[in-house]
């Protein structure tokens, strides 16, 4: 193993060690705070208590929602910027999470959930980013290709129109439903059933294997797409996988937690900085940075003003705006602009 592939390996093991820091955070911290050292044998054993039901019931699948979506919207962000060459575009820039938002409107405002119960919710804003996602695709094709920024510009445009008529049902929603829209739209990992956890959690995995498989890829997209044609690269096959597979990815995240903004934006900048842009260790990283941190807004989202838990969302915006506000200074200091 050559000096380059160590140093990577470091910070895998730097990064999951910081993701298994912040999981016993999330774990132990809460209103009602549970010691470290009885955390293995209350998730393990099978004594009853109200400890090993808080830990088993509530704690330990928001950590896992926490997993997937965090590190699910990493990846994609890391994807559309290599696709892009734009280090500004994140998940929720070409629409899809308006999309899924507006879903998720028409189902509160519909009371879709007493026909579909706990899955009312995640159907109703998935099937709105997959409308957005053929939409934004369909209309940035031209003669059999994809126009890259066609693509950003659509998405851009139905992400304002998608917000238009998100302010349109509010205004004209009861009380009660206008309550739930709004603590969806800001986000929350409160989604405890296991059946949804599980799904997920599998498709955030799945995405992050399916991704390495483009590693080489994305890493030729970044000299530009005629550089990329000439090393041999499918760019429009390329183009068609990777937007759908980003889109997939921040479409289940955003209809099982609502939107949870900066996490795709701030993790991947952030990552790039520390590991460099080669997206072999760059998917990883940002994977594992991605996770630790939505899990570790949301501890504080718990318990930043107990017995109150804050929408994970004003967390993530406010303590990503400041680390990319950092990152933006440092890069600007060094380079010496």
């Amino acid at each position: 193993m050559d000096k380059k592939h160590l140093i990577w390996l470091g910070w895998v093991l730097f990064l999951g060690g910081l993701l298994c820091a912040a999981g016993l955070l999330a774990l132990a911290m809460g209103p009602a705070s549970i010691p470290l050292a009885k955390i293995p044998a209350l998730l393990w054993g099978k004594e009853p208590g109200i400890e090993a039901s808080i830990l088993r019931e509530v704690r330990l699948p928001r950590l896992l929602l926490g997993f997937a979506v965090g590190g699910a919207l990493s990846v994609s962000g890391v994807i559309l910027q290599g696709m892009f060459r734009n280090p500004l575009v994140e998940p929720y820039t070409l629409g899809i999470s308006g999309g899924a938002a507006l879903g998720v409107c028409l189902a509160i405002v519909g009371k879709l959930n007493r026909w579909l119960g706990i899955f009312s919710l995640p159907a109703s804003g998935f099937a709105g980013a997959v409308l957005v996602i053929y939409l934004v695709y369909f209309l940035s094709l031209k003669k059999g290709m994809i126009k890259i920024q066609g693509l950003l510009l659509t998405g851009v445009m139905i992400s304002f129109i998608s917000s238009s008529l998100i302010m349109l049902f509010m205004a004209i929603s009861r009380v009660e439903d206008l309550h739930g829209i709004i603590f969806w739209t800001l986000g929350s990992l409160s989604e405890t059933n296991w059946t949804l956890v599980g799904i997920a959690l599998s498709a955030s995995l799945l995405g992050l294997l399916v991704s390495y498989f483009f590693c080489f890829d994305l890493n030729a997209f970044s000299l530009g797409e005629e550089e990329a044609l000439h090393l041999g690269v499918n760019i429009e096959r390329d183009k068609r996988i990777l937007f759908l597979l980003a889109s997939a990815l921040t479409g289940l995240s955003v209809s099982f937690s609502g939107i949870i903004g900066f996490v795709g934006l701030v993790v991947p900048h952030l990552v790039r900085m520390l590991v460099g842009p080669d997206h072999r260790i760059l998917l990883v990283a940002s994977f594992l940075l991605g996770a630790g941190f939505l899990i570790l807004c949301d501890t504080l989202a718990r318990t930043i003003i107990t017995p109150v838990e804050l929408p994970v969302g004003v967390i993530t915006g406010i303590l990503g705006g400041g680390i990319f506000i950092y990152v933006l200074t440092r890069s600007e200091l060094i380079s010496g602009k």
